[in-house]
C-alpha cells in the first residue's frame, strides 16, 4: 500500500468511499443527503490537503484530509478526517493513514493534531485513535445525533506531535 496526494482524477473513487459513510450518518457530522459535488468539495477542499491510500495496482482503499484546525493563533494544531472503503476495513489502512498524517503534519510544522468530533459509539475508531496515542480531552454531551441511537456523546481527541 502506498499513500499519496489525491489528484482531481481521484474524485470518483473518493466519492465511492465517502458516500456510504455520509449516507449512513453514523460517524461524520455531515448532511446525509449531501450531493457528490458538495461532498467532494468538502473532502478535497482548497483549505486542506487530501491523500489516498492505494494498492500497488492503483485501487484506492481509503482517503484522509489534513488541514489547520483553526486559523491565526490556533493554526499550529491540525485536524484530519479519515475514511476507509468497506472492502478494506480491518486491514490496517486507517492506522497507516493516521501514521502518514502525523508525519505529514510534523513536516508542515504542526505541533499537535485534534479530532473535533469523534462519535462515542464509533468504538472501533475511538480504540484505534487511543492506540495511536490520542487522548480524549473533552466530551460533548449528546453532541451528535445518531440516526438510530438518537443523541450520543462526541469526544474531542488530541495528540501532541513529535
Amino acid at each position: 500500500m502506498r499513500i499519496r496526494l489525491a489528484q482531481p482524477s481521484d474524485a470518483v473513487s473518493i466519492w465511492s468511499i465517502i458516500a456510504p459513510i455520509i449516507r449512513a450518518g453514523e460517524t461524520y457530522a455531515l448532511d446525509r443527503d449531501m450531493g457528490e459535488a458538495d461532498a467532494i468539495a468538502y473532502w478535497m477542499g482548497t483549505d486542506h490537503e487530501t491523500f489516498v491510500a492505494e494498492t500497488e495496482h492503483g485501487q484506492i482503499l481509503g482517503t484522509y484530509f489534513l488541514r489547520p484546525n483553526q486559523a491565526g493563533g490556533g493554526r499550529h494544531i491540525c485536524n484530519c478526517g479519515y475514511i476507509v472503503g468497506e472492502q478494506a476495513r480491518g486491514k490496517g489502512v486507517a492506522s497507516k493513514m493516521c501514521e502518514h498524517s502525523q508525519a505529514e503534519a510534523v513536516a508542515r510544522g504542526f505541533r499537535a493534531m485534534q479530532y473535533n468530533l469523534v462519535v462515542s459509539t464509533n468504538e472501533r475508531a475511538v480504540r484505534l485513535w487511543q492506540h495511536m496515542g490520542f487522548e480524549i480531552i473533552g466530551t460533548v454531551p449528546a453532541g451528535f445525533r445518531h440516526p438510530r441511537l438518537g443523541f450520543v456523546d462526541a469526544f474531542i481527541m488530541y495528540k501532541v506531535l513529535k
